[in-house]
């Protein structure tokens, strides 16, 4: 389809470990869908693949039926907080123009626009107070919303977050709740890896169910079935309270040893 990010056979190693095996999805233009799997399913390598942070083996990335070499619209990526330096000695303001370098504009001054750009962007996370601050002296979830900032400011064409809703407190997983929302209206493409399934299954258009391949996407009834699940997470899986829970070995972030997530058994999951 030419109206979609679409990963045909997509197949990641590192060294002789298969981290993605012949991971093949579509994603409407527009759409928002959450990436779901225990840790070391691939959701982090899935991403770095789709920007092309890292080698694929084999398949293709496509955007709009066109490689993503050759794709000009903005990709926005924000990694997990632990893959950032926050040492690097940088202000809020000079990382959220780092999204307007992004848009091929790197040796270049930063134009008017650029500055409004990243004005309304700092406005929206509700941080422009913090514009001349070192982004090391920020708490983790001020942290989180200056990469959002970031992103936003880059006016991208489609949006990834790699588990953007950890270690953070409620307000910034509300604000950044509410970015994707108005992000809707702009129909950009937004992927969100995560390991809380309710909010998966209550916010999002479509889920990716993954380890390593892809068991499952689609709406979230069709995905959170407990055949799906159960093949994703194994024997991780119990029932407590009436309650589906997913408990992953230990807590992590990344593609390692990882979190608990919930599932409510009212919420998409088939009996």
């Amino acid at each position: 389809m030419s109206d979609c990010l679409e990963l045909q056979e997509v197949t990641v190693r590192y060294g002789t470990r298969l981290a993605l095996d012949a991971v093949s999805l579509c994603v409407l233009q527009g759409a928002q869908a959450a990436v779901v799997g225990p840790n070391g399913a691939g959701k982090s390598t899935l991403f770095k693949a789709m920007m092309g942070l890292l080698p694929i083996a084999s398949g293709e990335v496509l955007l709009h039926g066109q490689p993503r070499s050759e794709y000009k619209e903005p990709i926005a990526y924000v990694p997990q907080r632990e893959e950032v330096d926050w040492r690097f000695p940088v202000t809020v303001f000079d990382v959220v123009a780092m999204g307007r370098y992004g848009r091929g504009k790197w040796l270049k001054r930063l134009t008017a626009a650029d500055r409004r750009s990243v004005q309304e962007s700092l406005e929206r996370l509700d941080i422009a107070d913090l514009a001349h601050r070192p982004i090391g002296e920020l708490s983790g979830g001020q942290q989180q919303r200056v990469f959002l900032a970031r992103a936003l400011a880059q006016e991208p064409h489609v949006l990834l977050l790699d588990e953007p809703f950890t270690g953070v407190d409620v307000s910034t997983r509300e604000a950044t709740l509410e970015l994707l929302a108005g992000l809707r209206a702009r129909e950009v493409t937004v992927l969100v890896s995560t390991h809380d399934l309710d909010l998966a299954a209550g916010r999002f258009d479509q889920v990716v169910l993954l380890n390593r391949r892809l068991i499952h996407a689609g709406p979230p009834r069709e995905v959170f079935t407990e055949e799906h699940l159960h093949e994703a997470f194994g024997g991780q899986m119990v029932v407590v309270d009436g309650r589906m829970i997913v408990v992953d070995q230990c807590c992590g972030g990344g593609d390692g040893p990882g979190h608990g997530a919930a599932l409510d058994a009212g919420k998409g999951v088939r009996r």
